[in-house]
């Protein structure tokens, strides 16, 4: 589906046109940390420094079937870390960490996802999985992965706070396969909120011990036109799945969480197969628990967070489907009256960017090449520092949504389907 036709699905009114795109100037990035490991979340402690979570490249212990590529297996090994950088030095304060990963590329990393502080210091990790909970303890023997922690930066000692693998293996909120990955946390107050991009949920947790206090699961939608990848003919489809149909049931893949100025929380959407261009959304989950559409028209989502002005920004992992592979990334800025920028288009630098963080003096961070043992990176730049640039002068080339003032008022994540993106044709 082309990204104009989504428009009027956004609560039916209020839409207004930008006209004629300008040409994006380039933003400065400095690469702050290479070399890593499926880098994914990445955070700015209190005093300054930066870490960022490697989930491996997982090893030669047990297997499970990838919920994620068809005919690929997920194998574990202590393989994942923690990094940190700190005086403009990298350093990986945790090692030998358990990881899950593709075998034998060692791509499609899960591991420690998500790093994040409160407001006194403390630091919280959530744990990956990307399999059935009830794989864990048996395949694996480590029931590590697939929690929330309290983590102490000084000695890597873990206290569990949650068991989120274990919830959707008991409870499965969304009602289809059973599926875990938590994947992206924030902290509120005395409460985490965890999105699972496996179970299909965004998940409270109580930060004094008390566990999961609530829980808000995310349905499938229909969408219309679907563009399927080119099948391969030695390979048939999956039982139940038509590529000549009109309408699909696009499923979410929740892979962000942010807290909003309005106290609200905001969830990406990265979508699911296959993953059409505009697909992809952010839902604002208020007090009363249900996700409403804050903003649409976006292509696979790995991340989002809001700035010290309000305005929200959207990290697309990649801006074309998965299965083109093309994982050029963009960065956007949503601004409270609705008004839409490109900060960085694809083709400036991003690629299979995973994870996003505002520093408090407005730096962005960001993890680049996050879904690949050994290239991943972690960047910074200062959208009000760099003067290279006005991000004012790169808007959203011209669709119907470009500007949608009335909503202010991504090949590793999804639970099921995920499969068919290895039914293309290689050349």
């Amino acid at each position: 589906m082309k990204l104009k036709s989504f428009a009027i699905t956004l609560l039916g009114c209020c839409i207004t046109v930008i006209s004629a795109p300008k040409a994006a100037e380039a933003a400065s990035f400095s690469v702050i940390a290479d070399g890593l490991d499926n880098a994914r979340g990445v955070s700015v402690a209190p005093d300054g420094s930066i870490y960022v979570t490697e989930t491996g490249i997982g090893g030669d212990g047990g297997c499970i079937e990838s919920p994620s590529v068809q005919f690929a297996s997920l194998c574990s090994g202590n393989t994942a870390a923690i990094t940190r950088i700190q005086d403009g030095q990298q350093e990986q304060i945790f090692t030998g960490l358990p990881s899950l990963a593709i075998q034998p590329s060692g791509i499609e990393g899960a591991g420690p996802q998500d790093i994040k502080f409160d407001s006194q210091g403390n630091a919280y990790l959530v744990y990956g999985f990307a399999g059935n909970p009830a794989n864990r303890d048996t395949v694996f023997n480590d029931s590590t992965f697939g929690q929330l922690y309290n983590i102490d930066l000084n000695t890597g000692a873990l206290t569990s706070l949650a068991d989120l693998a274990e919830y959707e293996l008991l409870y499965n909120p969304d009602g289809t396969d059973i599926v875990s990955n938590p994947y992206a946390l924030a902290i509120q107050g005395d409460t985490a909120y965890i999105a699972d991009a496996g179970a299909n949920t965004l998940l409270s947790v109580a930060l004094d011990g008390s566990g999961i206090t609530g829980v808000v699961p995310f349905f499938s939608t229909p969408f219309e036109n679907p563009e399927f990848p080119p099948l391969d003919p030695d390979q048939p489809l999956p039982p139940g799945i038509d590529f000549n149909t009109n309408e699909i049931d696009l499923q979410p893949v929740p892979t962000g969480v942010a807290i909003g100025p309005d106290g609200a929380r905001y969830v990406s959407d990265f979508s699911g197969f296959p993953y059409p261009e505009g697909g992809s959304r952010v839902y604002r989950v208020g007090d009363d628990g249900v996700p409403t559409v804050f903003a649409d028209g976006f292509t696979q989502i790995g991340d989002l967070e809001f700035d010290q002005d309000g305005n929200l920004l959207v990290l697309q992992y990649a801006d074309r489907p998965a299965w083109e592979n093309d994982f050029a990334s963009s960065l956007f800025q949503v601004a409270p009256d609705g008004t839409r920028t490109t900060l960085i288009s694809a083709g400036e630098g991003l690629e299979s960017a995973t994870s996003l963080e505002v520093g408090p003096d407005g730096t962005i961070y960001i993890t680049n090449k996050g879904d690949r043992p050994g290239v991943g990176q972690v960047l910074s730049f200062n959208p009000h520092k760099d003067t290279s640039y006005d991000p004012q002068k790169v808007p959203e080339p011209t669709t119907a949504l470009a500007l949608i003032a009335a909503a202010f008022g991504t090949t590793f994540l999804a639970k099921r389907k995920r499969k068919l993106a290895n039914l293309t044709k290689t050349a």
